[in-house]
């Protein structure tokens, strides 16, 4: 679904703070950590584990979860193709926004598809993007299933769920690709930040965490 603007006569205005002066003052550079992955592959988990080593190390930061947005900003919207695209859109604008604002954004979306997910890549500059793909075997994530909602999919009670009637499309070339089948959550979110402060995210000496 292509969306066109509808409004008119509306001109972006100009800032006197830029991002650059919110990430001087915030002490680090902002970006979008983008996870995807299947239902119950540990996408929301490892984002909130990750905001939490980052906050601990005084970094401003913000999660987007794919339930939570459905509450408030998205909660017109359902589960049609339609709708999955629109609020992933959606989503993306928002983290443009909270991008310039200087804080770490981290969304979790199990966003299927390759195109919708370079859709919301392009929104952002080269860089400003990180693809972090949340692997899970659909047999592991069957067996966590907090929902319930594999087993409602089995039966036919769900149509076009992701993994079992609809397809996953495996990202190609995700900035960084976390085994959250078998690693510890602990391990993974290592894995993130050392990538955050590889890219000068963060500084170097962020990475070591209290254990």
């Amino acid at each position: 679904m292509t969306m066109s603007p509808t409004s008119t006569n509306v001109v972006w205005h100009h800032a006197t703070v830029t991002r650059q002066r919110r990430e001087q003052l915030n002490g680090h550079a902002s970006a979008m950590l983008w996870f995807t992955g299947l239902s119950a592959s540990g996408k929301s988990t490892l984002a909130h584990a990750v905001e939490e080593s980052l906050h601990q190390q005084g970094c401003r930061t913000y999660v987007l979860d794919g339930d939570n947005v459905r509450h408030g900003l998205n909660s017109n919207l359902g589960f049609s193709p339609e709708d999955r695209t629109e609020n992933l859109r959606r989503i993306g604008e928002v983290g443009k926004l909270m991008v310039d604002a200087g804080i770490i954004t981290l969304a979790a979306f199990i966003s299927p598809y390759q195109k919708e997910r370079e859709r919301v890549r392009s929104l952002f500059p080269h860089g400003d993007f990180i693809e972090i793909y949340c692997n899970a075997s659909i047999n592991v994530c069957e067996q966590r299933d907090p929902k319930g909602m594999y087993q409602k999919a089995r039966k036919g009670l769900i149509k076009d769920f992701t993994g079992i009637s609809a397809p996953y499309e495996v990202p190609a070339n995700p900035e960084l690709e976390v085994d959250t089948g078998s690693n510890t959550l602990e391990d993974s979110v290592d894995r993130v930040i050392q990538l955050l402060a590889r890219r000068g995210l963060i500084a170097a000496g962020d990475t070591n965490r209290e254990k």
